[in-house]
């Protein structure tokens, strides 16, 4: 398996092609730059290893206790942490949570003053309705996101396959010096 300095050089590495093929798919310069930040925020914060000690879970700093929950339920290299779109939507959603709960805290305080309860209908009302005119930025921030995650998925498959094929090849060796032995 890659170590964390491996994934993010391969992400870093990785980002010229990142960039050269959304602007060409998209011809817009504004959508290209929110794909190259979701790639880099999908590579380097919310990638795959969040479900271990990681580069990735420490760089979240004092806010790391957030994934504690998420790295006690999820097992390491499983389809939830590390499957391809699975993977990216269960972090993102993970995430989600605990923006919707701190925006609730936020805005309950907030509104204090004026009233003490908050309703679903304040969120909808002050998030979720205004955030979906946004949806092609949501998308290729989304796009981005899975393109990071799955550079690492690609080098952790790649560096597992080449550990077997060496495997492979030492135990082949082995059982061909103790043939010679025997003989």
């Amino acid at each position: 398996m890659s170590s964390g300095r491996t994934h993010d050089r391969i992400t870093l590495w990785a980002l010229p092609l990142v960039v050269l093929a959304t602007f060409r798919l998209t011809l817009d310069g504004r959508l290209t730059a929110v794909v190259c930040l979701g790639f880099l925020l999908g590579g380097w914060v919310l990638g795959p290893d969040l479900d271990i000690h990681s580069v990735q879970y420490k760089r979240w700093g004092w806010l790391r206790w957030i994934w504690l929950p998420y790295r006690g339920s999820i097992r390491h290299r499983s389809r939830w942490s590390h499957g391809p779109i699975i993977g990216t939507v269960v972090r993102v959603l993970y995430l989600s949570f605990w923006l919707g709960l701190g925006g609730l805290i936020v805005i309950d305080l907030l509104n204090n003053a004026q009233r003490t309860a908050l309703t679903w209908g304040d969120l909808i009302d002050r998030l979720g309705w205004g955030l979906m005119a946004y949806w092609p930025w949501w998308l290729a921030l989304m796009v981005g996101l899975e393109l990071g995650a799955l550079s690492h998925y690609v080098a952790d498959w790649l560096s597992s396959a080449a550990k077997r094929g060496r495997g492979k090849g030492k135990r082949r060796k082995a059982r061909g010096s103790r043939r010679a032995k025997r003989r």
